[in-house]
């Protein structure tokens, strides 16, 4: 299965776009190529998912609704707007589902019961999401507590790759999970 490109003919900046402003054009090419695109579209790749084992690990899990532990197949249906995009990551027969948007130059996803909002940065081609702050079921949390929480896109050899990782103090590793997607050039 190929990844097919948008047919939307919306002219707005795409958010991640937005908020990288002239550091967008300093990542990879692939990692612009998946972020560029309006309408709907399907990426296919591989992906391995590690998770904590104790109770609140499996809880804060639950609660953002991550993926199960497992090695294989990921479709990743990325749905983009004007304003806001949705992303549904099919992993192991769990679909993650959560939805994006800019706002107070954040990149802002609701995941489960949590929001969180990103500083976004590219640092040698690769883009890098760090937590700026985060709210669950409304109420802000400490945004020092989730400092562990980083995610990367890059490429590597040509291909597209993510690296997301999310550990807690006292809490432990909640996910970590990467791989990569092929994503064609526009």
């Amino acid at each position: 299965m190929t990844p097919a490109a948008g047919t939307s003919t919306d002219t707005a900046v795409p958010v991640f776009r937005q908020l990288l402003g002239a550091g967008f054009v300093d990542l990879s090419s692939s990692v612009q190529h998946l972020h560029l695109r309006s309408g709907t579209t399907v990426y296919v790749g591989e992906v391995q998912v590690e998770r904590g084992s104790g109770v609140l690990s499996r809880l804060c899990a639950w609660a953002a609704r991550l993926p199960p532990a497992g090695h294989g197949p990921v479709v990743v249906e990325i749905a983009s707007g004007a304003t806001e995009e949705y992303w549904t990551r099919h992993i192991g027969g769990h679909a993650m589902r959560s939805r994006l948007w800019a706002s107070d130059g954040l990149l802002c996803e609701r995941l489960g019961l949590v929001t969180f909002g990103f500083r976004l940065g590219v640092e040698h081609g690769r883009l890098v999401w760090r937590v700026h702050r985060v709210r669950a079921l409304g109420v802000p949390l400490p945004a020092r507590a989730f400092g562990a929480v980083v995610a990367c896109e890059s490429e590597v050899d040509g291909r597209y790759t993510f690296d997301v990782r999310a550990a807690l103090p006292r809490v432990g590793l909640l996910v970590h999970y990467r791989g990569w997607l092929h994503v064609e050039p526009l």
